[in-house]
Formats: structure tokens, sequence, C-alpha cells
């Protein structure tokens, strides 16, 4: 099956955003079990690459001067430090986490009355030991569910269709939430809320696009395009501090 052009999935993506829905336009290149297309992208590494491109691009060049002007008006400091840049947290533990807190569920609306409770304790956390062992864990918990799920009957397919229903509201409620969640990211005192917002405009983007993937093209695909989305601002602030130590 040859894969459609980006510019057509991004039209999907943008219609998508318009009418949210669980209508999967994607289908995996092969047939596959529905868990291992949960949990293996579908697409090359380019086009998940592509999806993190466009991100940075409108990030950067449509959102990035209003955020920048936002927050040199607000007096607030970015927690991040260029000098000690979290990769870890960046490429490992925020991209699983998050993924599967606020986009697991998305399709997989009844593992995530498991799901949500047990990430939003690690979330509290950190990154003690214990809490990653407790993440592997439930990952292969949630796989051998999904292996073992077979179709839905009586009640559940009841439950099923009003979730169908609902899910623009859960989606757009998921992505507000995971925005919100950024705010973190920033120190400042008696901030008004409308400046809150829009410092994390880029997160509520992202979020939405991420909401995409994960419906579209599985999980697995969502957390790659995350890792990708942040490994960008890492390496570019990397790349300035090697810089600016062979200048000195």
């Amino acid at each position: 099956m040859t894969e459609q052009r980006f510019r057509e999935e991004f039209r999907q993506f943008l219609r998508f955003v318009q009418r949210p829905s669980l209508k999967r336009e994607i289908q995996h290149a092969t047939p596959v079990s529905s868990w291992v297309a949960d949990w293996w992208p579908s697409s090359k590494l380019s086009r998940l690459l592509a999806w993190a491109g466009a991100l940075w691009l409108i990030n950067i060049v449509a959102l990035g001067p209003i955020v920048l002007t936002v927050f040199e008006m607000s007096g607030a400091t970015h927690r991040i430090s260029v000098h000690n840049l979290p990769w870890f947290q960046a490429l490992v533990w925020a991209p699983i986490i998050e993924e599967l807190l606020f986009r697991f569920g998305l399709r997989r609306p009844l593992l995530a009355i498991l799901v949500v409770p047990v990430l939003i304790y690690v979330f509290l956390n950190g990154f003690a030991w214990w809490a990653s062992s407790l993440v592997v864990l439930l990952i292969l918990m949630l796989i051998w569910s999904m292996r073992q799920a077979g179709m839905p009957t009586g009640n559940a397919w009841k439950w099923l269709r009003t979730y169908r229903w609902a899910f623009p509201f859960v989606m757009h409620g998921s992505v507000l939430a995971f925005a919100a969640l950024h705010i973190h990211n920033y120190e400042f005192v008696d901030l008004p809320w409308w400046m809150m917002a829009v410092l994390v405009l880029p997160q509520w983007v992202t979020g939405l696009a991420l909401c995409w993937v994960r419906v579209q093209r599985g999980i697995g695909a969502a957390i790659l395009v995350h890792v990708l989305f942040n490994a960008g601002p890492l390496c570019v602030a990397w790349l300035a501090l090697q810089a600016a130590g062979d200048a000195i």
C-alpha cells in the first residue's frame, strides 16, 4: 500500500481537529493484530519526522513570536536550564508517561480506567526507580490485556457507542489538560490567566497533532513523534552551547 502524501495527511489532521472522530483513515501497511498496530508504527520514520518538523515550523514561525513577547512581558522564567539539558526526561520519560496518560485512552477508554490513576501517581513521584519499574509493568499488562481482548458485546458495546459520541469532548479535554500541565515549565508570580494560556500554546497545538497521530497510527507512533519533537530544541540548545564553548 502506497503511503499518501504528507500534505493530504495534514488536511486529514485539520479535519480531525474540527470534527474529532475515532474513524481510522490510515490503515497499517500489512494486516496485523489490533494490539500490534497500536504499538508498532505503521509508517516510515521519515513520515514521523515530517510531523515533528511540521510542529517545529508551526511553533517557531507562527507561535514563537507571540509566546516570546508574552514571556518577556510576564517576567516569568523557564525552569529548564540550557546548561543542564534534561535529555532523559525529554526523550524517554516525558514521551512515554505523557502519551500513555493523555492519549493512550483515546482509543482504549476502558483500559484508561487503569492507566490514568497509575500514571498520575507515577508522575507525582518523579524519577524514582520503582516508578520506572511500575511503568514497565503497566505497559506489559496493557499489551497482555489488549492481546486477550475480544469484540465488545452487550453493555460494553452500548458504552462504547456513548463514548464515540463523547469523543470530541474527551479529545479536546485531554489536549487542554496536556497544555495546562506544561505551565509547570515556568516560574512566575501572579501571572494573568491569558498569559499562562499563551505560554502553553505550542503544547496545545502539539497535543492536537499527537492526538491525531495516536488515533490514526497508534500509541507507538505518538510516542516516537513526541520523542522527535522534543529532540529538536534539545539538539539546537546543545549545538549552541558547543559553539559558544568553542568561541571562548
